[in-house]
């Protein structure tokens, strides 16, 4: 079985959520046939299915034939998942009494009156 974050990436592969992720994994597997099929058969599937963990399988091969690869494929998983969608994440934890100002980058000030 795949090391889990291999298993976690290939699940979040099958549903897209993060396109720079399938991207880069589509085009590192384009030129082997039987990788691609494995991406092509996750597609849709739910995160614990046979077809999931194949493709988990085939991340772990791949990573371990290219860890250039794999240290890629890491950085950008760390990357999405730290967001949940390639972007920000803004969480209020605890009541608030006043304004929240939820943003990504801000260039400048920002004034509450």
């Amino acid at each position: 079985m795949a090391e889990p974050v291999l298993v976690s990436i290939a699940s979040a592969l099958a549903t897209r959520a993060f396109a720079r992720l399938h991207d880069l994994v589509r085009t590192r597997l384009a030129d082997d046939p039987e990788a691609s099929a494995a991406l092509a058969a996750a597609r849709g599937a739910d995160a614990g299915s046979p077809a999931v963990a194949a493709l988990g399988e085939v991340l772990e091969n791949t990573e371990r034939q290219d860890p250039a690869f794999g240290r890629e494929l890491r950085r950008e998983w760390e990357r999405a998942s730290a967001t949940g969608t390639g972007g920000v994440v803004n969480q209020v934890t605890a009541p608030v009494h006043g304004t929240v100002v939820q943003a990504g980058d801000i260039q400048g000030g920002v004034t509450f009156r």
